[in-house]
């Protein structure tokens, strides 16, 4: 993807999370990666649809070397996950409602939907607290996603990861609607979990059917997880960006 098409496809993501109702005021903000070591991420502090594709500032995912304006203040965060993802090429972070709510009560979502395991994986875990755009908030986010495309970060939002914006769009809203169902399940009287092997097996097939169709190599298990998840199990949208 060179520079012209991840800026625009950039600017068309934030209108998208704002008709969907992932991001609230001026909290929010998402990238993808480019050819050459470079991610194009959303400025800080700016009204998604106000945005011009010219708006979108590029940063050098080794170095942090901006250009073009001042990036989100979480890039520290999306140059993390791009350094230690490979396969990943966009990272969405939202403030939904759902999301929100159980990452301020730190508890990790289980695979309760067949979709949320396929494309989130066999948990939503939640990284423990630490300041936004802090080196520590990224490892610690790092962490809560292993084996997963998505998790919570305690008392803050969640993150979501794609091999392109599109997958990454539709693994933030996963994560929305899985915590959303977790919350109301709890209120019935409890939920009822997949098996972690199952949930584990179903998000390995979804992602390898995708990237035969996408042509990309499918992330492996980190070595020495379970299917179970294992790891942390710390339970840790007016459209402008942060």
């Amino acid at each position: 993807m060179n520079e012209r098409e991840a800026r625009a496809r950039v600017r068309r993501a934030g209108i998208e999370l704002v008709e969907s109702g992932l991001v609230d005021g001026t909290w929010g903000n998402l990238s993808v990666r480019l050819d050459g070591g470079l991610m194009a991420i959303t400025p800080s502090g700016r009204d998604y649809r106000a945005l011009r594709d010219e708006d979108i500032v590029l940063v050098d995912i080794g170095t942090g070397e901006a250009r073009g304006g001042k990036p989100s203040t979480e890039t520290p965060l999306h140059r993390a996950v791009y350094a230690a993802r490979p396969e990943v090429g966009a990272v969405v972070h939202t403030h939904s409602a759902s999301a929100s709510t159980v990452a301020a009560a730190r508890r990790e979502v289980p695979p309760l939907l067949d979709d949320f395991a396929q494309v989130v994986g066999p948990s939503l875990r939640v990284a423990d607290y630490a300041l936004p755009g802090t080196a520590r908030m990224a490892k610690g986010v790092l962490k809560a996603l292993g084996g997963r495309m998505a998790a919570l970060l305690a008392n803050h939002g969640a993150v979501a990861l794609g091999r392109d914006m599109d997958e990454a769009l539709l693994c933030a809203r996963m994560a929305e609607k899985g915590c959303r169902v977790f919350i109301e399940a709890e209120f019935l009287g409890g939920a009822a979990a997949l098996r972690p092997v199952e949930a584990w097996a179903m998000h390995q097939v979804y992602l390898r059917k995708y990237s035969k169709m996408k042509g990309a190599a499918p992330e492996a298990r980190p070595e020495g997880e379970s299917p179970a998840g294992g790891g942390n199990t710390a339970p840790g949208g007016d459209g402008t960006s942060r």
